[in-house]
Parts: structure tokens; C-alpha cells; sequence
């Protein structure tokens, strides 16, 4: 077989003479020539230069990480600083002043307290322990009595002086609301689980916290025109739900009320509240208000942390800060955080019910006085008879899942709402076609002995009546609110609200009416519906007074339902097994404590109302 190297440089000579010499001088000496080197690729030179790059950038950075995250921030700071600076200086005394303001304020109380918040607490609770020493040590002692003892008359003091002098003297009606706060403690009192072991700590301090929330918020013209501004700005952030609302559902969005308007909100507000835990506003608010009402009830750091929560979040969703210690909680502890969840409503279906014209800044306070109450509740009515092992401070820690940035934060906030949005659309669907169909057997079954109209509303309107009353409820408007209440319990709180939604819109459309038409006139039937004579419309259910709608939005404001009791259960007993029968067996008596938590609070709300919505 021929040399293939040989007829290469047969046919190289040929071409090129002069390669002749050269390579036969190659093949004497056995060698073929070797190609000529061609020069590195240059893109290869570029790729390992920016990657040496890469790799100091990113060594320095690592080895400098506490530095250079440092130096970004104070230059954020700084640049935020003089934002702010020349924000006030360029226009300040409109509304949006005011707000970059509170905003601004909140965040530094925010960044204060991350930074120096824990020395401030311990602080504090080193005073408190070196003050106040239980178990028959000596006691700091003012004007002669325990400091404990001073503080419980000073706050009895201020309480019975101020009902008795400002509520009393300016708006006696209001006191009617004393005996429903007596009736309802008397009642869970004679109904505790121990009655001779009740601590009266958590129930006086829980009432006495929620009185003065009350009076701060309703009676201050500052702390009611704070509320009245958080609630408008409230109802403006829900109302940017209606973009994406719109985009997915189109200009007739509106016609389909409450699939394409309402539940979007609960999406929308889903969302927003997640990425506020990511940035870890939530976090600061919720640790600050826990550590509060443990110091002030002197309860358990669960349940105290969980009672903060609440205000924000669900029954389900805020469980899971204290997930790790749900196996270990004593009875009463786990009876404080169901009674918490059932006494509370969650910041995504707060803002639903604005939608159905409910006041954002009742709904607001509403949320924050049922924190104490329901704690105050459950103490009451299931006393702690056992001792937890659980460290205070690892509860504070907070551990929870961190998204790794605010983009799957925002993500997750709206995924997690799908099973929100979906519970509220088939249960309203149900609850709603049930209630026909008991409506309607009611019906036929009074027809059959001679009684027309039986329904389930006028049976709740009887039932719930005497708890109507004692909150202060108009007598004009005591059956109204019985109903709400009865569709509450026995249904949820959204159809409670759809349906005092109904009387708001027939409370505006009754004023149109007396105010375009001279010598109006109108008839109240037996059914509570209200004919206008003039207009030939028919208000079915008759309107509400101002006063029993605003006592209405905070009984109303919690997720005390049977069908909640479902919800409850399965959302715990996944956390924590081992406690399945436990809940069980507590359920019932937590969501009735959540009622009457709710019912204290309309009652706290009744005492200071002055008029105003």
C-alpha cells in the first residue's frame, strides 16, 4: 500500500519546487514537517480575563460582604434622606406631605427598633422584674400599696370616672353597653372550665387595654382622625385591585360583582401583605405588639405573639410563627390561639368587606381591640392549670420561610390566596343555597300549622335578640342585628356582611329619598321592610341607624363561624398532629370565646360612639 506521506509530498513538489529540497531532507532524517502554530483565539484570552475579574470582584466582596452591604445602605439612607428633605421643603400641608411623613416615620421606628429594639425590652423587663417581684418577694410600693395593686385601681379609677363623667354625661344611651361587658364576662365566667383557677390578670388588663384602644381611637380627635386616615388610604390601596381586575375580566367587570370585584381584592391584598413580611415590616409590628401584650397580660409568649398576628393575618396563615412549639403548648395556650383566630379577621378579607360600603377604619380597629379581648376571653373561660417549658425568646425569633426575593414573595402571597379566594366563592355559593332551601322547608313547614313567613332570619331575629340589646343596640334595630349575627354563626361573616351591605345601600337610597322629595312619606312593614310612598319602592330589610352599623362592624369583624371550626382544625392538625384531638376537643369552645370577644368589642365601640361613622 502506497505511503500516503510520499504522494503528499510527490504532489506538494509539483506546485512548489523549492519544497522538494526541504522535504526530502524531512525524509532522510525520518521527520514530516509539523503545520505552522496559529495564533490563540482572542475570545478565549477575553473569557479568562473577565473570569479572573469575576473571581477577585467576587473574593473581595465576600471578604468584605459586612462593609460593603454597610456602605449601600447608608448611601440609600443618605439618598432617601435628602429625598425627603427636599420632598418637605418643596410642598408641605397637602395630604401626601402628611403621608410621605407617616410613612417615613414608621419606617425609623422600624429601623430603630431592628437595631436597638431587643436591649430596649430587656431593658424594660429587668425594671419590671426588679419592681414588680411576685411569689411573696418585697414589692416596689407607691403611696403605700403594691405597684401592681396601684396600677389596677389607677386603671379602675380612670375607667369608672371617665365612663361616668364623659360617656354618662354626655351620651348616657351609650352606658346600655355596660351590662352586655358584664353580662358576657358573668356568662364564660359561670361556663369556665375551672372557675376557682381563672387568673383575673389577663381578663381585667385585656378589658382595661381594650377600653383605652377604644378611647384613644374613638374618642381622641387625633387617634380618630389617625384611623379615619389609615382606613382611607386603606380603601385607596384596595382600590388598585380593580387594574388587574379589569385586565383579566374586562370594562364589565363590575357587573358580575362579587366573583370579579371582590375576590380580587383578596388576591390583590394577599399578595401585598407577603411581600410586607418579606421586607420584614410585619415582623417588627407583630414582635412589638406581642411582647406588648405579654408584658401587659402577663400571658405566654405563643399565644401573646399569635394574638398580634392576628390583627394581619388568618386563623391558619399566623399559626405559623409558632409552628415549631404547637407540639408543646399547653391546653390553654392552644384554646388562646384558636380563640385569637376565631376572634379576628385577615388583612385580605378586611379589605373584601370595605367593598360592600363598611367603614376601613372601624374594620381597622376592630382588628386591633379584638387582640386583648380575645386573649382576655379565653383566659377566662379555660384557665392555664399547667406549666410550659417554652423559651420566651426562641418564640420571638419568628422563624418562618423567607422567599429568596420580593418578586417570589409577591408570587407566593397571590398562590397562597387561590385557596383563600376559592373557600370564600363555594362557601358563600353554599351557605347561600342552603339558607334558601332551610328558607323554604321553614316556609312550608309553618304554612302546614297556620304561621306565614317562618324563615330562618326571623328565628335568629328572636334568638340573638336579648345579645342585640345589651351591646346598645337601637331597639328599632335590635331584630336587624340579630340576623347578622345568626348569619354570622351559623354561616360566615361574608354573608353577614353582604347582607348589612344591603342595609348601608338601603340606608343611602332612603336619604336620597327624603331629601328630593318635599313631605316624604314611608311605611314600616311587620317584616321590618320599608315602603316609599312616593318612589313605590320596596327597602327590603328596612335601613340601619348609624350607631347600629358601626356596633354591627365589630361584631361582625371575626371568622367565629361553624364552618371556621372545619377550617381551624385542619390548618392546626396538619402543624402539629400530635395535638389533633386536643383541637378537637377545644373547638367549640374557642369559636363560641371568639364570639363573645367580637360582641365585647361592639360593646367597647357602643360605649364611645359619638355620632360619627
Amino acid at each position: 500500500m502506497p505511503d500516503n506521506n510520499v504522494a503528499l509530498h510527490k504532489m506538494s513538489a509539483l506546485d512548489n519546487p523549492g519544497f522538494e529540497n526541504d522535504s526530502s531532507d524531512c525524509e532522510k532524517n525520518g521527520n514530516i514537517p509539523a503545520a505552522p502554530e496559529e495564533p490563540e483565539d482572542r475570545g478565549n484570552l477575553c473569557s479568562r480575563g473577565v473570569g479572573t475579574v469575576q473571581t477577585a470582584v467576587t473574593s473581595a466582596f465576600t471578604k468584605h460582604q459586612k462593609a460593603v452591604w454597610m456602605v449601600i445602605k447608608f448611601l440609600i439612607m443618605g439618598g432617601y434622606i435628602g429625598y425627603f428633605g427636599y420632598a418637605m421643603y418643596y410642598r408641605f400641608g397637602d395630604e401626601g406631605s402628611y403621608r410621605l411623613m407617616v410613612v417615613t416615620v414608621l419606617g425609623a421606628v422600624i429601623l430603630l427598633w431592628g437595631l436597638g429594639g431587643s436591649y430596649v425590652v430587656n431593658v424594660i423587663n429587668s425594671c419590671y422584674r426588679g419592681c414588680v417581684q411576685y411569689h411573696g418577694r418585697n414589692r416596689c410600693r407607691i403611696f403605700g400599696i403594691s405597684l401592681r395593686w396601684f396600677l389596677y385601681v389607677s386603671a379602675a379609677i380612670f375607667i369608672g370616672v371617665y365612663t361616668g363623667l364623659e360617656i354618662g354625661r354626655t351620651q348616657p344611651r351609650n352606658l346600655m353597653s355596660l351590662i352586655g361587658i358584664a353580662s358576657f364576662i358573668f356568662i364564660m365566667y359561670i361556663t369556665s372550665t375551672d372557675p376557682a383557677r381563672v387568673n383575673w390578670h389577663p381578663v381585667f388588663w385585656g378589658m382595661a387595654i381594650q377600653y383605652i384602644f377604644a378611647c384613644l381611637i374613638l374618642k381622641t380627635t387625633w387617634g380618630y382622625g389617625a384611623f379615619e386616615w389609615l382606613g382611607n388610604r386603606m380603601t385607596e390601596i384596595l382600590g388598585y385591585s380593580n387594574t388587574g381586575a379589569k385586565f383579566v375580566f374586562g370594562d364589565n367587570y363590575e357587573d358580575h360583582m362579587f366573583a370579579f370585584k371582590v375576590l380580587p381584592v383578596i388576591v390583590y391584598f394577599s399578595s401585598l401583605i407577603a411581600v410586607l413580611y418579606y421586607l420584614g415590616a410585619m415582623q417588627y409590628i407583630i414582635r412589638i405588639l406581642g411582647k406588648f401584650l405579654s408584658i401587659c397580660l402577663d400571658t405566654k409568649a405563643t399565644e401573646s405573639l399569635n394574638a398580634a398576628g392576628n390583627i394581619f393575618a388568618g386563623m391558619t396563615e399566623c399559626p405559623l410563627m409558632i409552628r415549631p412549639f404547637l407540639p408543646l403548648m399547653t391546653k390553654s395556650e392552644l384554646h388562646a390561639v384558636m380563640t385569637g383566630g376565631f376572634a379576628t379577621v385577615s388583612g385580605s378579607v378586611l379589605g373584601a368587606y370595605v367593598t360592600y360600603g363598611v367603614k376601613a377604619n372601624h374594620l381597622l380597629a376592630a382588628s386591633v381591640m379584638s387582640a386583648p379581648a380575645a386573649l382576655a376571653i379565653s383566659k377566662l373561660t379555660y384557665p392555664e392549670t399547667e406549666e410550659s417549658d417554652i423559651d420566651p425568646e426562641d418564640v420571638y425569633k419568628l422563624q418562618m420561610d423567607t422567599p429568596n426575593n420580593v418578586i417570589e414573595a409577591a408570587s407566593n402571597g397571590a398562590s397562597v390566596s387561590i385557596s383563600l379566594v376559592a373557600n370564600v366563592a363555594v362557601n358563600v355559593m353554599a351557605f347561600l343555597a342552603l339558607l334558601q332551601l332551610v328558607d323554604a322547608s321553614l316556609i312550608f313547614l309553618g304554612d302546614r300549622v297556620g304561621i306565614e313567613g317562618l324563615t330562618f332570619p326571623l328565628i335568629c331575629s328572636y334568638v340573638f335578640y336579648p345579645i342585640s340589646f345589651v351591646m346598645g343596640i337601637d331597639p328599632v334595630d335590635c331584630r336587624r342585628m340579630a340576623r347578622l349575627i345568626g348569619f354570622k354563626t351559623f354561616t360566615n361573616e361574608f354573608v353577614a356582611y353582604i347582607e348589612m351591605g344591603k342595609l348601608i345601600d338601603n340606608g343611602h337610597i332612603f336619604d336620597n329619598y327624603t331629601a328630593s322629595v318635599p313631605n316624604a312619606t314611608w311605611e314600616t312593614k311587620s317584616n321590618d321592610d320599608i315602603f316609599l310612598t312616593d318612589w313605590g319602592t320596596t327597602l327590603v330589610g328596612g335601613i340601619m341607624l348609624p350607631r347600629s352599623q358601626v356596633i354591627a362592624t365589630y361584631a361582625l369583624c371575626g371568622f367565629s363561624n361553624l364552618g371556621s371550626m372545619g377550617i381551624q382544625i385542619g390548618g392546626l392538625g396538619a402543624m402539629a398532629p400530635s395535638r389533633k384531638s386536643d383541637l378537637t376537643a377545644l373547638a367549640l369552645r374557642a369559636m363560641i370565646a371568639g364570639n363573645v370577644a367580637c360582641f365585647l368589642t361592639a360593646c367597647i365601640a357602643g360605649l364611645f360612639y359619638s355620632g360619627e361613622l
